[in-house]
């Protein structure tokens, strides 16, 4: 027991690692997403049969989801340490609560009476280098296993699959703020 009462403090000043805080929804949210890019590839990849598209955008999902937002995650990390982000800018002006967000979005400042409404904006944010990770890496494993599909309907593919499946997931994330901040 005394052990827990020394180390709570520090625990409690550690911040907010955000990984572990989007990995988890989005391992729910994997089986809608896709649903999402296995419809819009119905739509635009005509040249594959429907069991390789549903293999196809499996796999890439996985590799996506396990491998490619935790390196996403850890390089914004990185590059949050090494250049200076992981000071607190204050949330006095707006400037400092867009830093706090945005470039401080992999490993968030325990600003705890404001985290409420920072970890749905952060999450919000971290949707942007995640949607490009997952548009290149997926088409990347997707070229390999779809090997009839033009380079045209692949990137077409790549572009509309993923401005659906992310959308769905900016409306989850946009629910999810409006909650934290309604049951406030």
């Amino acid at each position: 027991m005394g052990k827990a009462n020394i180390m709570y403090p520090i625990l409690a000043n550690a911040g907010v690692p955000m990984i572990f805080l989007t990995l988890p929804p989005m391992v729910v949210l994997i089986l809608p997403v896709i649903l999402i890019e296995f419809w819009v590839a119905r739509k635009t990849v005509a040249p594959v049969a429907q069991s390789k598209r549903w293999i196809g955008i499996l796999t890439a999902n996985l590799v996506s989801t396990f491998i490619g937002w935790p390196l996403a995650w850890g390089t914004l990390l990185f590059l949050e340490i090494v250049t200076g982000g992981g000071r607190a800018h204050g949330l006095d002006s707006p400037i400092g609560a867009i830093l706090a967000v945005t470039y401080q979005a992999p490993w968030l400042i325990p600003y705890e009476e404001h985290l409420y409404w920072m970890i749905p904006a952060a999450m919000a944010f971290l949707l942007i280098p995640f949607f490009l990770i997952s548009v290149y890496s997926e088409r990347w494993i997707l070229r390999r296993m779809w090997k009839d599909t033009s380079r045209e309907e692949m990137i077409r593919f790549s572009w509309v699959g993923h401005g659906y499946s992310y959308a769905f997931l900016l409306l989850v994330v946009l629910i999810y703020g409006v909650y934290s901040i309604g049951s406030r």
